[in-house]
């Protein structure tokens, strides 16, 4: 497990030069929407309100399925924004153990700015998505 908890560090550092300080915010919100572009594709049977983003702006949607004790994710949001920052918690949290998604958090998201850098109601659905994520582990880990 120590090993996935260190790829789960590693990613967010990864996203940290993806996005340099001297970025502006305009810039900013570029990378973000062209990140969302990473989301693989969302299988429009699952588009269904169980797997729907209570709390978030936009139609939003995440499944999780466990493979060989790890967690995979596919998710859908029709806003380009929501959509690029629910590709950078999947780009962190992507293939790890349960475990791992449960005990590291995504501080990354703080350190780049990204909550200063939306509105209250898109900050409060990535906060949503994330608690889904984390459901989704708590599920799975206790399947292991």
């Amino acid at each position: 497990m120590e090993i996935d908890f260190a790829q789960c560090l590693k990613r967010q550092e990864d996203l940290k030069e993806f996005f340099p300080a001297s970025l502006t915010s305009e810039e900013k919100y570029f990378k973000i929407i062209s990140f969302g572009s990473r989301l693989s594709a969302f299988p429009p049977e699952e588009k269904k309100e169980e797997n729907r983003i209570t709390g978030c702006q936009s139609i939003t949607f995440l499944i999780g399925q466990k493979e060989e004790g790890k967690i995979f994710f596919k998710a859908y949001s029709e806003a380009l924004i929501t959509k690029g920052v629910i590709a950078l918690l999947i780009e962190v949290y992507q293939g790890q153990t349960p475990e791992t998604i449960l005990k590291c958090p995504p501080h990354f998201l703080q350190t780049l700015g990204i909550f200063a850098s939306l509105s209250p109601t898109r900050a409060q659905g990535l906060k949503s998505f994330y608690e889904k994520m984390l459901k989704i582990a708590v599920k799975n880990f206790s399947l292991s």
